[in-house]
């Protein structure tokens, strides 16, 4: 048997599956699209089974709100001085 040749006696076929579902999200794959590869009728099926945040990930988006609540983000609305309300 293949999975005894390499030592993954422990380890089922839905086990690698749910391995590459879980890579292909954090590689940064679309939702959408790991969804039509694996054949999930829904994309919340992808994302509540598979999507699992990793400390690094969940620091990375707390450290990005706070940033943002702290006004260190550039406002998305250009301002000029000078320039005259046109409404």
């Amino acid at each position: 048997m293949i999975r005894t040749a390499l030592g993954l006696e422990q380890m089922r076929f839905h086990d690698l599956r749910h391995t590459a579902v879980s890579l292909l999200l954090a590689l940064g794959v679309p939702p959408h699209v790991v969804r039509e590869i694996v054949g999930h009728s829904d994309v919340k099926v992808t994302m509540t089974v598979y999507a699992h945040g990793n400390l690094d990930e969940k620091a990375a988006a707390l450290t990005q709100l706070s940033t943002a609540l702290t006004g260190a983000l550039l406002s998305p609305v250009a301002v000029n001085e000078g320039q005259e309300d046109r409404s």
